[in-house]
């Protein structure tokens, strides 16, 4: 519990720390989305490919595919949740909303909580979760937008994007048993170890845009009850009523309650759709994700 506390305090203070120089001008919106990218492209690949490297093998194997599993029940899921609860706003906010239902930020702020909680293998555990979400997200949650499914290009998402090319060449290496040199690994060491503290100065960055009346909007609100509290309820439900273990369950729990995530604004705004209020899903969720996910870490770890 002590060291859950410390955890917890720890990832607050980052966010502070990156809310603070955003509202000062210290790190500029450009700079913002530079540093995003970074993150994304380059720190959390060395992060993901370096878990599986030096994650126990047996374990990963059997905790695994039931982590698989479970996410891409979930995310299936999800898509019909979406599509039964979110039939009455006005198109632009329908599909933000369920967009914003299948598609968290689970590995932009999930997986430092998830190596937080159980380490390396935490983080291994974690990026398997992702890949249904990347998936579909690259395909069913594109086509919400578009009202189109162009499968090639989908695949072409897929495949190329560097988290999920950091996840094949980790599992490779980690079934290969592979020992890379320390000219190789010491590098991508030394990135992976900059994951969390830059992934949650994002996070504050993205809060910095917060105006106070965005509150007022009893949608948003009410959507991030279904995002951080019942969804992930669901999925705690139905591990309990599967021979998983305490691991999986956990990873699969925490990462189901993770706030909107940040590609919800940028697909909206590219394909015309209500882009204000995709920001303001991803922004008041990501606030009310602070005290969920200490919510749902005591509760799973206690």
């Amino acid at each position: 519990m002590k060291d859950n506390l410390i955890l917890q305090f720890a990832i607050f203070s980052l966010i502070g720390v990156g809310f603070l120089a955003r509202k000062l001008n210290i790190v500029s919106q450009q700079g913002q989305k530079s540093l995003t990218n970074l993150v994304v492209d380059v720190i959390l690949p060395c992060n993901i490919f370096k878990a599986f490297l030096t994650a126990d093998l047996n374990r990963i194997r059997e905790d695994g595919l039931w982590v698989l599993g479970i996410s891409l029940v979930f995310h299936l899921f999800c898509i019909g949740y979406g599509r039964l609860l979110f039939r009455k706003p006005p198109e632009g906010e329908r599909k933000c909303l369920r967009f914003a239902a299948l598609c968290s930020n689970a590995g932009f702020l999930g997986n430092p909580v998830a190596e937080g909680l159980y380490g390396l293998e935490g983080l291994a555990l974690a990026n398997i979760y992702l890949i249904p979400m990347r998936t579909l997200m690259w395909s069913s949650g594109v086509a919400i937008f578009s009202g189109s499914h162009n499968w090639k290009d989908t695949a072409k998402k897929v495949v190329t994007h560097p988290c999920i090319i950091a996840v094949f060449l980790g599992i490779v290496g980690m079934l290969l048993r592979l020992e890379l040199p320390e000219l190789i690994m010491k590098p991508v060491g030394y990135l992976s170890s900059c994951n969390t503290a830059m992934s949650m100065l994002v996070i504050g960055m993205i809060l910095a845009r917060l105006e106070p009346k965005q509150f007022l909007d009893r949608g948003v609100l009410g959507f991030s009850l279904h995002r951080l509290v019942i969804l992930p309820a669901l999925v705690y439900a139905a591990c309990c009523l599967l021979p998983v273990s305490v691991t999986a369950r956990n990873i699969s729990v925490i990462l189901a309650a993770m706030p909107v995530a940040a590609n919800t604004s940028i697909l909206a705004d590219k394909y015309e759709q209500d882009a204000l209020y995709a920001t303001k899903l991803v922004v008041v969720s990501t606030l009310l994700s602070i005290p969920t996910t200490a919510l749902w870490s005591f509760l799973l770890m206690g």
